[in-house]
């Protein structure tokens, strides 16, 4: 069975993060889609979690692992977008989880709130981790359902 392609996006305060995670996908055998930043020079992290969830969506990866300062803001970009699940995880646990009962399509790691050995954990934990599907699968077609505020009136 071929691996997924991996996405890496970050902003700034991501980049060396994003590096360091690059290195594992490599290590474990799959093939990394730098989509940048590629230096730490000052961006905007919206542009980046924009990328990752449009290269998921499109096909040129299979997953995506993202990184800003928290995670939040990345992740809050890339969740715009209807079918990506990012997972903001702080550990193996939140991200083996992430993917189990939620089917997230995207790691969303804070650079500056965890290890890069804790990043390195959660990122396997979450490429190992298959989807649950039964009892969850019903709720994760609720996420991914588009709600209108007509909808839910």
């Amino acid at each position: 069975m071929t691996k997924p392609v991996i996405a890496l996006a970050a902003d700034h305060a991501g980049f060396p993060l994003k590096e360091i995670m690059a290195e594992e996908v490599r290590a474990l055998g799959y093939t990394a889609l730098d989509l940048g930043t590629h230096d730490a020079t000052s961006v905007d992290y919206p542009d980046f979690g924009h990328a990752a969830a449009e290269a998921v969506l499109d096909g040129r990866a299979g997953m995506a692992v993202i990184c800003c300062g928290t995670g939040l803001g990345i992740s809050m970009a890339a969740n715009k977008y209807p079918g990506i699940r990012a997972a903001l995880c702080h550990d193996a646990t939140t991200a083996r989880l992430s993917r189990e009962h939620n089917d997230a399509n995207i790691l969303a790691l804070g650079a500056r709130v965890i290890g890069t050995e804790v990043a390195r954990d959660a990122l396997r934990a979450f490429l190992d981790t298959p989807f649950g599907g039964d009892r969850h699968a019903g709720r994760v077609a609720k996420i991914d359902q588009i709600r209108t505020k007509e909808a839910v009136l």
